[in-house]
């Protein structure tokens, strides 16, 4: 997979993707990241990239011209056409489902805004969506381009060592993840389930199961009308009525 990042802070995202799983991912060559500085393609004297707003208002907007040309010189470079997705609070959030299904392209082009914005014509012209990774406002688009990228690299085949290492992860199946435990079996007078001691898989994954259910029940009960839960399992464990 291809992913570049727009930005006016490229040493920053170089920074995080040249680290830790990503970081040996991009080593390999199972990712292909570019950080495409958009200060380059001011094409004025100070490479300013903002102006003041029309209409008055606090702050500065950055400007489409720059943010145009450096997406079309990323298109040139390109053998696919690039998925553009510019990171929002406008957005929609960011979910496991959508992590999934950016994963699929084989190009993806994170747009990272600065200031108070980006002149909307730009945004009509070029950005196929608007994502956010939550209900707050942060003073670039870098960290969620970061996050967006890791959600998305991980389901790409070969960065992580097994499909297990996601699939048996939080949200991937409406889920939150059953604890998990190391040695030493005792820890502050704590000891680790019986159950993962025992060598038993089939309890094993049973207990997991019954833990990933309560916890979502508890802290994410929204989520249960996603996941895939049998009767038996609604009606053992008292998740939902079923009347």
């Amino acid at each position: 997979m291809k992913i570049s990042i727009m930005t006016l802070f490229p040493e920053m995202c170089e920074t995080v993707l040249n680290t830790s799983i990503i970081g040996r991912a991009r080593k390999t060559g199972i990712l292909d990241f570019s950080c495409v500085n958009i200060r380059n393609f001011a094409n004025n004297k100070h490479n300013s990239v903002d102006d003041a707003p029309f209409g008055g208002g606090m702050g500065m907007v950055m400007s489409a011209e720059p943010i145009d040309l450096c997406y079309k010189n990323i298109c040139e470079n390109s053998e696919t056409k690039p998925y553009l997705i510019y990171m929002s609070p406008k957005g929609k959030t960011l979910t496991q489902e959508k992590a999934i299904a950016f994963s699929k392209y084989e190009h993806l082009v994170f747009l990272c805004g600065h200031y108070e914005g980006i002149d909307q014509r730009v945004i009509d012209k070029i950005v196929d969506e608007e994502i956010s990774i939550g209900d707050y406002v942060l003073t670039g688009g870098e960290l969620p381009a970061l996050v967006c990228a890791d959600a998305i690299c991980r389901m790409i085949p070969g960065v992580l060592s097994d499909d297990l290492c996601f699939t048996d992860e939080s949200h991937f199946s409406s889920l939150l993840e059953y604890p998990q435990y190391t040695r030493p079996a005792v820890w502050n007078g704590k000891e680790v389930p019986a159950v993962l001691l025992s060598g038993n898989h089939a309890e094993i994954t049973k207990w997991r199961r019954e833990q990933s259910i309560l916890i979502t029940k508890d802290r994410r009960p929204d989520m249960l009308k996603n996941a895939e839960l049998t009767k038996k399992e609604l009606k053992e464990l008292e998740v939902l009525d079923l009347e």
